[in-house]
């Protein structure tokens, strides 16, 4: 932190390092979003199959899995705030690698290292929010991850813009220097954890490799439901509205497009909404509300309440993950926030898949229901995860 930092009150400082890990969740979005506007294009150049993309795609999921549940120990160690540093900037630098690979060997293990480097940063800036939090005393993560989402929608909206006018390696590299500046300045003004977060390092590694508590289990469980409905909701809104509500044209992808646009909306007004209802109500009213806007689209096989359904599921899914974050981050700092988001991410990385394989014996409405029945098991054993965390914590204060 620079020495005008150090210089400002407590909450100036706590503030400015909301804005700056707002910018960092932001130029995340924007990150893969490139990515994704430019999967075409790497796949045309190397003369990919469809197969071999999706192989490519899993090294990203692959990488942030094997890097997730290390970072937990490395903030502990080092503090969010320079994990989250070092990340950011490697991070963005990453992304201009698989651009540059002759072959898909060789794309593989660049994304592989792309998904590592983010699963660094996905642990230690949602830590580093969590001490945001509670430096400010009132709560900030989900519209954190409101800018990350944000960042997606200036991500796609720049590719549109420039794809097939400059070269893509031109894009990439705009991308790259503008996210890797932002990442910069951004991470001056982070704040170092509490001293309570920050263990000595002799002991950190130890309490890093502990068993996993029934709280991290439960919270982590819920969160790879969550995370399982979010990517089924990503993947199939468009299939859905294709191949069972047979849309055509532009609005295949009404469905998409209005569970992207809640779920933005929900993130950025719902600090309010747990200032005011709590995050058990939040995330257990939210799962309802998915539940509800799923079940809808799933029964009323029309594309006006079909696109009304994945609305309110978008708006009930927003706050589930960064709320489950947050009590991980709180009862059990960095570390919690890894096992969580370690548990939670193999759900956005198995369900999109696991519901295509159940969609070709059964149908595609049905292997939907599975996303259904985990926003329900979200809503019924929230009240346990939450209290397993509120435990938790008192226990790590004591």
């Amino acid at each position: 932190m620079t020495d005008t930092a150090q210089s400002l009150s407590p909450s100036r400082r706590a503030d400015q390092a909301r804005h700056a890990v707002s910018a960092i969740f932001l130029v995340n979005g924007a990150l893969f979003a490139t990515w994704a506007v430019l999967i075409p294009s790497v796949r045309d150049r190397l003369g990919l199959n469809e197969t071999q993309v999706g192989l490519a795609l899993l090294a990203v999921g692959l990488g942030a899995l094997f890097s997730m549940p290390l970072t937990g120990g490395w903030t502990a160690r080092f503090g969010s705030d320079r994990v989250t540093r070092a990340a950011v900037v490697a991070c963005m630098l990453a992304l201009a690698l698989p651009f540059l690979m002759p072959d898909l060997l060789t794309l593989m293990l660049a994304l592989a290292l792309l998904g590592a480097i983010n699963g660094v940063l996905d642990v230690a800036m949602n830590a580093q929010g969590v001490t945001v939090e509670q430096a400010l005393k009132r709560p900030i993560l989900s519209r954190l991850h409101a800018y990350f989402s944000l960042g997606g929608v200036l991500g796609a909206l720049l590719g549109a813009a420039l794809l097939g006018r400059v070269p893509v390696l031109a894009h990439v590299g705009l991308v790259v220097g503008v996210t890797t500046l932002t990442g910069l300045i951004a991470g001056r003004q982070l704040l170092p954890d509490p001293p309570a977060a920050r263990p000595e390092a002799e002991e950190a590694a130890p309490r890093a490799r502990a068993p996993l508590s029934p709280a991290v289990l439960l919270l982590g469980g819920l969160c790879f439901l969550g995370m399982l409905a979010e990517g089924a909701n990503y993947d199939w809104a468009a299939l859905y509205f294709r191949d069972v509500l047979h849309a055509a044209g532009g609005s295949v992808g009404l469905g998409y497009t209005a569970f992207v646009a809640a779920m933005t909306l929900g993130r950025w007004f719902g600090d309010r909404v747990r200032t005011r209802l709590g995050d058990e109500v939040t995330v257990r009213g939210g799962a309802l509300l998915t539940a509800l806007g799923l079940g809808l689209a799933l029964l009323v096989r029309d594309p006006l309440p079909a696109t009304l359904g994945f609305a309110l599921s978008g708006l009930g899914l927003s706050n589930v993950v960064p709320v489950l974050y947050g009590a991980a981050g709180h009862a059990l700092a960095g570390r919690g926030i890894a096992q969580v988001a370690t548990i939670g991410y193999a759900g956005f990385l198995l369900g999109p898949p696991l519901i295509g394989f159940i969609a070709g014996h059964v149908g595609l409405p049905a292997a939907l229901g599975v996303a259904l029945a985990g926003a329900v098991l979200v809503a019924l054993l929230g009240g346990r995860a939450f209290a397993l965390a509120r435990a938790k914590r008192r226990a790590e204060a004591a």
